[in-house]
């Protein structure tokens, strides 16, 4: 569980803590926060420093949530220009040493204010506020990344695959045995929970699977897992790239999101009444996911380069719609083996690693949440009035019956949704999610329980920062985007 650098063992606890990092050779701390171009920034301290900046912060200009993934930068209404300052405080609740980087030790970083409180367009922050939100209802999800990257001979500037055996194929790990064993054990060492490491599809392409965690955690440690395999690669002479798409015409990098809810009885995306065992509560909490999902793919695919990547018929689910272990559907419901209702849970396919997780996981929870609290006030009301009060209102969203509603999920999808015809997807409600950047963003703009979880500043920094990348990419061909954009990420 990510904590709060506030009163974290108080003055002697963090001398304590520098000197024990300090007895085993850490000589630096990485504190990094994630800016809204998806790209993790640094600013390092040496270890005997810890304690000023858990109690004072170190300094950081906030124009870096107007930074582009080029490094350029805009000036908006609510972000960039050279007046300003925040604090970068370091959760000691995930202080790591990096066992890939020795000499160093690493901790995500809030940004808070010069006054204090948390900075207006912290991501961090803004995932921790829509945690509390649900801790309000009782309720906790549970997340986790799985993680894909491709890896290439370090030295050059275009992408040669390190492996070329065959996709999923243990001659791919027989070629990289002690890279891929060194990942491993450098997360192992750092406190992350390994499921599983495995070779993916593409040449020199790889996974890595986690444990999931609370939500703050889950996105804590997606930057983790990256950061760690950036290092080993370098160790290895490799270089790893968790971009989108790394080779035109290929299959892209995922960064699918996994996510449970969790009440007082237990995981409730199993042993209900509803549709795949989902309770009521997991129904609603995936609808809100579903019915927002065109304008999270502004959070969750934010980069020109991510619609490279969603292609229809790719296992890469570009129709907003679910289903049951449907590797097609935009969100894949997963009930778990028998006898494991605890594995239960949803998988958003559509996101990638151009994400920031903070971002990312903090809207998909903000959608969620909305469903929620419309289901909450539907029960309210049949309590309070009974149940014939409900039978003339209207809680279907405007769409058809086998859509869903506010709460309520539509017909799950079997098979590929490219495969059904444009009458039946329409009847059945299945969208077609964004095909460009743009499009994510026009609906990303028009989305006002977004706007309100996130609050003007960073909503409205978001979208600047996403027109800013279309338009540094307008007319570019989608070769010289994966080149420009393949090892940003």
């Amino acid at each position: 569980m990510s904590g709060s650098a506030d009163g974290a063992n108080g003055a002697d606890g963090i001398r304590g803590i520098a000197a024990g990092l300090a007895a085993h050779g850490v000589a630096a701390i990485a504190l990094t926060w994630v800016d809204n171009a998806g790209l993790t920034r640094v600013k390092g301290v040496p270890v005997g420093r810890l304690g000023h900046a858990v109690t004072h912060g170190v300094g950081a200009s906030p124009t870096f949530d107007a930074f582009l993934v080029d490094d350029s930068t805009l000036v908006t209404r609510y972000a960039g220009g050279p007046v300003g300052d925040l604090r970068l405080r370091p959760d000691l609740g995930r202080l790591t040493r990096l066992h890939a980087q020795p000499g160093w030790a690493w901790a995500p970083a809030d940004r808070r204010t010069l006054a204090g409180p948390p900075h207006p367009q912290d991501a961090r922050a803004f995932l921790r506020r829509q945690v509390r939100r649900l801790a309000r209802r009782g309720l906790r999800c549970l997340a986790g990344f799985e993680i894909e990257w491709m890896v290439s001979p370090a030295g050059r500037d275009g992408f040669t695959a390190a492996c070329s055996g065959p996709a999923y194929g243990m001659t791919r790990i027989v070629e990289l045995s002690d890279y891929l064993r060194d990942i491993v054990v450098a997360l192992t060492r750092q406190r992350v929970d390994v499921l599983q490491i495995h070779p993916e599809y593409a040449p020199g392409q790889f996974e890595v699977s986690v444990a999931a965690e609370d939500p703050v955690g889950a996105a804590d440690t997606s930057v983790l897992v990256r950061e760690t395999v950036r290092a080993v690669s370098a160790r290895h002479g490799l270089r790893a790239s968790f971009a989108p798409k790394v080779v035109a015409g290929g299959v892209g990098n995922g960064g699918h999101l996994h996510l449970s809810l969790h009440g007082d009885g237990g995981n409730l995306m199993s042993a209900g009444a509803g549709p795949c065992g989902l309770t009521s509560r997991g129904e609603a909490f995936v609808a809100g996911i579903l019915r927002h999902l065109p304008a999270l793919m502004a959070l969750g695919a934010p980069s020109v380069a991510s619609y490279l990547r969603l292609v229809p018929s790719h296992w890469a689910g570009v129709y907003a719609c679910w289903g049951l272990e449907n590797r097609e559907a935009a969100l894949r419901m997963i009930t778990g083996p028998a006898g494991e209702p605890d594995a239960a849970n949803i998988e958003v396919k559509c996101f990638d690693l151009a994400a920031n997780p903070y971002l990312a996981l903090g809207g998909v929870l903000a959608a969620a949440l909305e469903a929620l609290e419309t289901l909450e006030a539907l029960e309210t009301l049949e309590t309070q009035e009974g149940p014939e009060r409900l039978e003339g209102l209207d809680v279907s969203g405007g769409a058809p019956r086998s859509a869903g509603g506010p709460c309520t999920l539509p017909e799950p999808v079997a098979g590929d949704p490219a495969s059904l015809s444009p009458d039946e997807l329409a009847r059945r409600g299945v969208r077609r999610l964004p095909v460009c950047l743009a499009e994510a963003v026009r609906a990303f703009e028009a989305d006002d329980v977004l706007r309100a979880a996130l609050g003007d500043g960073l909503h409205d920094t978001i979208a600047a920062v996403r027109r800013g990348e279309i338009e540094l990419f307008d007319g570019v061909e989608p070769a010289e985007i994966v080149e420009q954009v393949r090892w940003r990420y």
